[in-house]
């Protein structure tokens, strides 16, 4: 009898696992199993005429070369903050440690607002900004901004529980043994960090490419200009054109699956090049 309860670690195991897969069948893979059938249902001809068009090309080149800017803002940034919230004691670090979840607590539209107003030529920022030939809103500055605020604690929640579990003694051997700042960031932390500093960016990346509600405000939403994918994919579902907004959700859909599996490929090749160096 003991052995037979040993199999199921938790109490109503069977229960909680159907319910489990029941949300996400209802929750996710219904939703992309009807988008789906909407794309195949539609033809190759007639789907590579809207995932191909000047307008949809112009909205890929605005949203990915956007996306790819602020993730790496957010790899260099995010990375500081987990750095400084891991390895510093100061006062007022709780509050800056709180800040890092706002952009999951404020609603995104809201988030644009904000933007909009400090980046506007009497803003904040956009009194300093604007003077100098520096515009911001209503540009693709703009988008970079509102996707930076977006997904940034990705990158600070993935680095920062690992720094902390980063061995401080083998920091203080090398050290001992004359091995510079630089040595022992390079051949001690940052191996251990890496693979979630790339999933970090990663889901950087991914938010920022489905943003709408903080870049809608502070875009302009210029066609061929600062159009992104998902405001273009809104359009077409204002229009009623379900195919072609079902098209283009799947070219994201399909970068952010290959990114995600290239990222966990590329992490998983990391750990073990890190075991056997060990």
């Amino acid at each position: 009898m003991a052995q037979h309860r040993s199999k199921h670690l938790l109490p109503g195991f069977g229960l909680s696992m159907g319910i489990s897969l029941f949300y996400l069948t209802l929750i996710i893979l219904l939703p992309l199993a009807a988008m789906l059938l909407k794309v195949a249902g539609m033809g190759f001809p007639e789907f590579w005429r809207i995932v191909s068009s000047n307008r949809a090309l112009a909205a890929y080149r605005v949203t990915f070369s956007s996306a790819f800017i602020a993730t790496i803002i957010n790899g260099v940034i995010g990375l500081l903050l987990a750095w400084v919230l891991t390895r510093y004691r100061f006062p007022g670090r709780r509050i800056l440690d709180a800040l890092v979840d706002l952009p999951f607590a404020l609603p995104t539209a809201v988030a644009g607002l904000v933007l909009v107003t400090l980046f506007a030529d009497t803003g904040w920022y956009g009194q300093f900004l604007e003077p100098n030939g520096i515009k911001v809103n209503y540009t693709q500055l703009g988008i970079i901004a509102a996707m930076t605020f977006t997904s940034i604690p990705f990158v600070v929640r993935a680095v920062q529980p690992v720094l902390e579990e980063v061995d401080v003694d083998f920091e203080s051997v090398a050290t001992t043994l004359g091995a510079s700042r630089w040595q022992v960031f390079t051949r001690i932390i940052w191996p251990t960090i890496l693979p979630a500093f790339i999933g970090g960016c990663v889901l950087s990346f991914a938010r920022s490419l489905g943003e709408f509600g903080a870049v809608v405000f502070i875009a302009g939403n210029l066609p061929g200009l600062t159009e992104i994918v998902s405001l273009l994919i809104f359009i077409r579902l204002d229009e009623y054109n379900y195919e072609g907004a079902a098209a283009l959700a799947f070219v994201l859909l399909v970068v952010a699956f290959l990114t995600l599996v290239a990222t966990n490929l590329l992490a998983a090749w990391q750990v073990c090049y890190v075991e056997r160096k060990t």
